[in-house]
């Protein structure tokens, strides 16, 4: 006794193979890129700045000096040097596209993308005040 035919499984192929490119296309031609990098130390906006595409700088924030970000030629932004344990938030490598944040927990910084309208936090870390 068959369950499927033979044109079930052309269907069901098509569907999958038509859901990969969707989440393809979505991934790389519809998301819309970064215009600006804001760092949080414990949930408060200590840093904002533009991600530009003419400039390469390695730098860090009075609250935090032993965390050091570095702000690629090519608009993206990374954790490069963290003095926590686990080193995941340097593992998080290069942001540029609205949406994408990285985090280091054991220092309270949270590093997130956002495009030109004005957001807050999507993660409060250490005690609400």
């Amino acid at each position: 006794m068959k369950y499927m035919k033979k044109a079930d499984k052309v269907i069901i192929g098509l569907t999958v193979l038509l859901a990969l490119v969707a989440l393809l296309l979505n991934g790389f031609f519809f998301k819309e890129k970064g215009t600006y990098a804001e760092i949080y130390y414990d949930s408060i906006l200590v840093y904002k700045k533009k991600l530009t595409t003419t400039q390469e700088i390695s730098f860090s924030i009075s609250e935090k000096p032993e965390v050091i970000f570095h702000l690629y030629d090519d608009g993206s932004i990374a954790f490069i040097e963290s003095d926590c344990p686990d080193k995941i938030c340097i593992r998080s490598g290069r942001l540029n596209k609205v949406g994408q944040s990285a985090a280091c927990l054991p220092n309270k910084l949270l590093l997130k993308i956002v495009g030109e309208e004005e957001q807050g936090p999507d993660l409060v870390i250490g005690n609400t005040r």
